[in-house]
């Protein structure tokens, strides 16, 4: 999948609320609110509720949860000037366990924000990737998800969200 297209879009919403918020560094902010939407999108898959017979949320549900969290995902690549990421790393990952892709996920995410290297950076590119494997979702399906919510997130800065 090209990510320049979503770099460009991200880097532009990035801007915007700047322009408007005038926050001060918030690398942090949205290194944990790439965990929280990690946490909101397994929550959504109840992949690990083992007490509930409760199934997953609807397909289009999901998806916008895993979309949430490339939105940080790309803004903090922009910030520490990885933007270069021109496709997704196409890595297998041999873990069919939901449960266990999504903590192999997280700890990359904390791996990626103690040590901020290109290498942890794209491990957490290859773990969505292996995520949006195994939740069924087409590169097709993640792009119109972003480009929605991208527009999304537009509306709500205007509107005061």
């Amino acid at each position: 999948m090209k990510l320049n297209q979503l770099f460009e879009m991200q880097r532009a919403l990035d801007t915007y609320i700047q322009k408007n918020h005038q926050p001060a560094e918030t690398f942090d902010e949205r290194g944990l609110a790439l965990a929280v939407e990690l946490a909101e999108l397994a929550n959504e898959t109840r992949c690990f509720k083992f007490w509930s017979t409760k199934g997953p949320s609807e397909e289009l549900v999901i998806l916008e949860e895993y979309v949430d969290s490339i939105h940080f995902l790309l803004s903090l690549g922009i910030e520490k000037g990885f933007d270069g990421l021109e496709e997704w790393p196409a890595v297998a990952v041999d873990e069919q366990n939901l449960t266990k892709l999504f903590l192999k996920t997280g700890r990359s995410i904390y791996t990626f924000l103690d040590d901020l290297s290109f290498e942890n950076y794209q491990t957490i590119w290859v773990m969505y990737g292996a995520l949006a494997k195994q939740l069924g979702f087409t590169e097709e399906q993640i792009i119109q998800a972003y480009i929605d919510k991208n527009e999304e997130n537009y509306d709500r800065q205007k509107n005061g969200y």
